[in-house]
């Protein structure tokens, strides 16, 4: 047993190791790559203070931003066919699709929720780019469909957030429709 190795090492490793700092206390501006601390970013609406870059805002923040108080209800949306063409090209469409529901926790995506806006019912339908680039398939026309019935009953605005890459080509014409 050496005393250097067991005793002090431990002890000057201790005083040099740096504090661990949480990775989501700061975010980098994707354009002028200047650190924003978080919460100086929320309160500026996630608009760059050094650049004016609007950094891209989730389904789940938008709804936080758009809703009185943050407060909402998530409407469940009806499922659709996965594949309908067996599309694939380097990788299954339906690979990428299980992919992109791991990485977002959505099943697609559209994102559509209900509440009050300014003391008004509202019904907002979200498109949310970081779902393969929040193309567009036969899944978001439903879920668009849905949002816009429950609108209509609810005698409430519909209100949708574009944030698409356009339609999803890997179900063709049927994408194209919506």
């Amino acid at each position: 047993m050496n005393w250097l190795t067991n005793f002090v090492r431990p002890k000057l490793r201790a005083l040099v190791r740096k504090a661990e700092v949480p990775d989501n206390l700061w975010v980098k501006c994707p354009a002028c790559e200047q650190m924003i601390f978080h919460r100086d970013l929320d309160a500026n609406h996630h608009v760059c203070q050094h650049c004016d870059h609007h950094i891209r805002l989730g389904a789940k923040g938008r709804f936080e931003m758009l809703f009185d108080d943050g407060a909402y209800q998530r409407i469940e949306l009806p499922n659709s066919i996965i594949d309908p063409l067996k599309f694939r090209d380097r990788r299954r469409y339906t690979e990428r699709l299980k992919e992109a529901q791991n990485r977002t926790g959505e099943p697609d995506a559209m994102v559509v929720a209900h509440g009050r806006m300014g003391g008004m019912a509202v019904v907002i339908a979200v498109l949310d780019f970081s779902f393969l680039g929040g193309s567009m398939g036969i899944t978001v026309g439903g879920a668009l469909l849905t949002a816009a019935r429950l609108a209509v009953l609810q005698k409430a605005p519909l209100i949708v957030v574009p944030a698409s890459g356009g339609a999803r080509m890997q179900e063709g014409v049927l994408s194209l429709m919506q």
